[in-house]
């Protein structure tokens, strides 16, 4: 596979985020989250057997930007503390698999992972769903080819000897699902497209194909319909070629072993969000209808194009 060079890569980005000037569509609160990217030793594992004097720690795989993750989580991981009267801190991973090692070894209480990690680490460690949100009054999502508009790709065929942005390795929206297409068209990445590169953040990948920087990506939807609600603008020069099957949503999980006691408050929190006005608009905010039970039995579509790609 040709791959851009790190360092090009990394100016491109530097000049994306400098230039692009993000928005905020809305006052998502003032309280600062404390972010934290620092790698953890086997001292820092968590006592998952008494959580009542420290904070608590979430991680959140990089779905989006470091930047717009403050935005996208701020008031509900706030809303959680306030529930729970315990302060938090996030910890913030580039990669799907080191938000998976951090539950694997109980480094965070829960974490907000995509559907192709969960189900990565579910077989390696038995992470527990936690819950899992409604959006469009389905626990569902799908993965969205773009293209820029003015281009002349109208479906993913025509991205042949086109280059291509995936998000994360394990992603099943930013790249599982194209992985699927490859296989259709019996072909590979490296022999399809002319070179790809890894965004990390389907936002970037967005901005990728918006600026003409690569040719086409696949995304995570529900973000690409995050961002058409609130800034529009930023998706104005993409087009959709195509939608895939919906798959299971991208859930909150726990680590095994976690305290039940905790486990049930957590999840009471979580389900009885939409009942308070204070957490029904920060679930409105985020185009959560509401949080529900999660079964690892809506994954077994992804598991089948896993089984798939690996035939």
């Amino acid at each position: 596979m040709k791959l851009i060079h790190k360092s090009f890569f990394l100016f491109i980005i530097f000049i994306i985020l400098v230039f692009q000037g993000c928005k905020k569509s809305k006052d998502f609160g003032s309280k600062p989250i404390e972010m934290d990217f620092t790698e953890k030793t086997s001292k820092d594992l968590l006592d998952l057997s008494n959580h009542a004097n420290y904070e608590y720690n979430v991680a959140i795989s990089a779905i989006i930007s470091p930047r717009e993750s403050f935005i996208y989580y701020q008031d509900l991981i706030s809303y959680i503390s306030k529930k729970l009267n315990r302060p938090y801190k996030i910890i913030q991973r580039k990669t799907y698999q080191e938000v998976n090692l951090l539950l694997r070894n109980s480094q965070v209480e829960f974490a907000f992972v995509c559907s192709g990690a969960y189900v990565v680490e579910k077989e390696i460690s038995g992470v527990k769903i936690l819950a899992v949100p409604v959006s469009n009054g389905k626990p569902v999502y799908q993965a969205y080819i773009i293209a820029n508009k003015n281009s002349k790709i109208q479906s993913f065929k025509d991205f042949r000897n086109k280059s291509f942005a995936y998000t994360d390795d394990l992603s099943n929206t930013g790249k599982l699902y194209a992985e699927k297409k490859l296989k259709e068209l019996k072909t590979t990445g490296e022999l399809f497209f002319s070179n790809t590169i890894y965004t990390h953040a389907h936002d970037i990948s967005m901005q990728m194909v918006s600026k003409n920087i690569v040719d086409g990506a696949t995304v995570d939807g529900l973000i690409y319909d995050y961002i058409a609600k609130f800034t529009p603008e930023r998706i104005a020069n993409l087009k959709i070629i195509e939608k895939s099957e919906e798959f299971g949503i991208p859930p909150i999980v726990i680590p095994k072993g976690f305290d039940k006691k905790l486990e049930i408050q957590l999840k009471s929190i979580l389900m009885s969000m939409h009942e308070d006005p204070e957490g029904k608009e920060i679930l409105d905010n985020l185009l959560i209808d509401k949080f529900e039970e999660g079964y690892d039995s809506n994954y077994n579509s992804i598991r089948a194009i896993e089984k798939l790609i690996n035939e």
